[in-house]
Parts: C-alpha cells; sequence; structure tokens
C-alpha cells in the first residue's frame, strides 16, 4: 500500500505517460488515417453484431454469416450512392439541356430582369448591369464539371479507404468474439471480473448509442421525405425526395449538423427544376416573405425537422444511453469538433461514454481494492 503513494512511483508514472502521449502526438499524422479506418470498422461491426450472430445460429458458419451480412450492407450503401448519383448527373444534363434551349434562355434572362427590377433601388445598384444570367451559369456549370473531373484522384481515395473499412470489418465480425476472449486474457485474475464488466460496459454503451442515433436518423429521414413531398403538394416541383431524406437523416448521425445537410440538394434541385417558371420565382412563404424557387420554405421545413430531432426524437430514442450531461456533451462536440472536425463530432459522443464507463470502473476498483 504505501508503493502505491510512494512519490517516486507517482512521477514515474506520470513520466511515461506524458512520454507515450509526446510519442502518439509524433506518429498520429502517420497512423490517423489507419485510426479512422478501424474506428469505423468497429461501429459497422457493433450495428451488424448481433445480426450476424443471429445467422451463424441458424446456418452454423460463422464465415458464411459475416459475408452474408456485409455484402447485403456493402449493395444497399453501393446502391443508393450509385442510384442518387445517376439521378442527380440526369438532373443535371438536362438543366444543361434546357439552357442551350435559345426559348429558354430568353425566358429565363426576361424572369430574372423582371424580378431584378422588383428589388429595391440600392440594391440594384449593387448589381452589375447588361447582364446575361443564362450565359453565366452556363459558365459556371462548366466549372462545375471541371472541378468534379479534379476529385477523381480523392474518389479514388475514397474507394480505397471504403474497401479496407470493409475488409476490416469484415475481419472484426469473424474474428470478434475471438477477440473478445483473447481481450480478456490480459487482465490479471485478481482483476478478471473487473476487465469483463469494462468490456461488457464498454460495448453496451456503443451499442445502444449507435442503435439509438439510427433509429434516430431513420425518423429524420422520414420526417424529411415527408416534409418535401408536403412542399411538393405545395407546388416546389422537387425530384429525388426520397434520396435527400436519407441523406439528411444519414447526416444526423453528426451532432449539430443534423438534417442541414439535406438542404444543399434540395435547393439545388429546386433551383434547377423551377428555374424560368415565373410562379416559382413570385413565390412567397406565409403569404408575405418572398421565397423564391421555394428556397425559403426548403430551409423552414429542415429547420422544423431539426427542432422535433432536438426536442422529440432524439431525447426520446437515444435517451440517457451514454449518461453524460448536457453540458459535458458539447463540451465533447467541441473538442472532437476542433480535433479532427466532422469526424470528430462523429466520434465525440460515444469516446466521451467510454472515458466514462472507463473512470467509473477506476473509481470502483480504488473504492474496493481492499476487497479484491
Amino acid at each position: 500500500m504505501e508503493s502505491s503513494t510512494n512519490p517516486a512511483l507517482v512521477f514515474i508514472r506520470i513520466f511515461l505517460a506524458l512520454i507515450f502521449m509526446g510519442f502518439v502526438y509524433i506518429i498520429w499524422p502517420y497512423i490517423s488515417s489507419v485510426i479512422i479506418m478501424l474506428i469505423f470498422a468497429f461501429l459497422f461491426t457493433t450495428i451488424m453484431l448481433k445480426g450476424t450472430d443471429y445467422l451463424e445460429r441458424k446456418i452454423r458458419n460463422r464465415g458464411l454469416s459475416v459475408l452474408i451480412m456485409t455484402g447485403a450492407v456493402t449493395s444497399v450503401i453501393i446502391i443508393f450512392i450509385s442510384g442518387f448519383a445517376s439521378g442527380f448527373m440526369d438532373q443535371v444534363r438536362d438543366f444543361s439541356t434546357q439552357l442551350n434551349q435559345e426559348q429558354t434562355v430568353a425566358r429565363m434572362n426576361n424572369t430574372i430582369q423582371n424580378f431584378s427590377a422588383s428589388l429595391p433601388d440600392f440594391i440594384q445598384e449593387t448589381l452589375p448591369q447588361n447582364r446575361n444570367f443564362a450565359d453565366t451559369l452556363k459558365s459556371n456549370i462548366g466549372g462545375l464539371v471541371e472541378t468534379l473531373l479534379s476529385f477523381a484522384g480523392a474518389i479514388g481515395s475514397f474507394i480505397f479507404t471504403t474497401i479496407m473499412v470493409i475488409i476490416f470489418t469484415i475481419i472484426l465480425l469473424h474474428e470478434y468474439h475471438h477477440f473478445k476472449r483473447s481481450l480478456a486474457g490480459f487482465f490479471p485474475n485478481r482483476y478478471f471480473e473487473v476487465g469483463l464488466r469494462l468490456m461488457y460496459n464498454m460495448e453496451k454503451q456503443i451499442s445502444n448509442y449507435l442503435h439509438g442515433q439510427l433509429l434516430a436518423a431513420g425518423s429524420v429521414a422520414v420526417l424529411s421525405i415527408i416534409g418535401l413531398l408536403i412542399l411538393n403538394f405545395m407546388g416546389a416541383n422537387l425530384t429525388l425526395v426520397v434520396f435527400i431524406g436519407i441523406i439528411a437523416g444519414l447526416a444526423n448521425l453528426i451532432p449539430l449538423v443534423g438534417p442541414f445537410v439535406g438542404m444543399i440538394p434540395a435547393i439545388l434541385i429546386a433551383f434547377m427544376n423551377n428555374l424560368g417558371s415565373d410562379a416559382a420565382l413570385a413565390h412567397v412563404i406565409f403569404g408575405v416573405i418572398p421565397s423564391p424557387f421555394y428556397v425559403l420554405d426548403i430551409v423552414v421545413m429542415f429547420i422544423i425537422v431539426q427542432q422535433i430531432d432536438n426536442n422529440f426524437i432524439t431525447p426520446m430514442l437515444v435517451g440517457e444511453s451514454v449518461g453524460l450531461h448536457p453540458m459535458m456533451v458539447m463540451i465533447a462536440l467541441l473538442i472532437g469538433g476542433t480535433l479532427l472536425g466532422p469526424l470528430g463530432m462523429l466520434f465525440a459522443v460515444p469516446a466521451a461514454g467510454i472515458l466514462k464507463v472507463v473512470i467509473q470502473e477506476i473509481m470502483f476498483v480504488s473504492k474496493n481494492a481492499h476487497l479484491l
């Protein structure tokens, strides 16, 4: 007992901890990408573990169960991404074709000029004179295409990362229970039960959080789709509604971002579908506020969805799965966002929950060390 409170021993432990932290800081730029891949693989493993275990009990083959589960999830993701990308590119292609038609160009320029004439004088003075909106839009679309082509390298990197995450997920799913048994073997006999409880609580913490977040994301996706359909009933002329709703739901997995990400494709599609329409340009929301191309309608709809999610859906479905005070959650999000950006915000809350579990177990061991 005296050795545990020896100042020299405490100093050595602190010194070794600082050396370890410095070492991690130095090598982090070289291993960060691999660590992030492993974290994503672990998250996917946690989500698919119950389904894989269920299949294994039915077909009595772990490897085949893993391949079926990962193959099904990967196929759904590929179908969704390819479907949205194909639909959105068709939308852009049709829009570009319309811009090459003289009748559409003349009508578009006339619509924009009428809209500009309705603006206050001080705003009109800031706008360029003799402007041809259609020509400007054509040049911008051409620049957008070139920009997308320049992202080919980034797309290749994304595909490589995705393949590696899938491989890591397959390995983790196949060897998950073996990894748990091997990890349990590192605990000394004196702390074996404490170690098992720590592993169980950490696994339960992450599993509850992820499943709650997925349910919340699904609810946000459904609400977004319903809201977009209501806007279509009002004349917004939106397409790819289901895809936009799912994107908004998935974006909800990143705290503080939520369904707002769905605004971007929704506004772009509303603009492309309604450009040249006098009725869409003259549309007003609440009968008072101008909302050309239903832009403000889309923004208000997503704000309403965000408020419903923040005040009802997430508290009810996610609840206190991590058991953290809201202030601690905000601090964790700020730290995670500062360190790793959106990815940091995604990992911040479950990481804080794991840290809480570890601290609780350390406090339990320290209080009951005489019983061990």
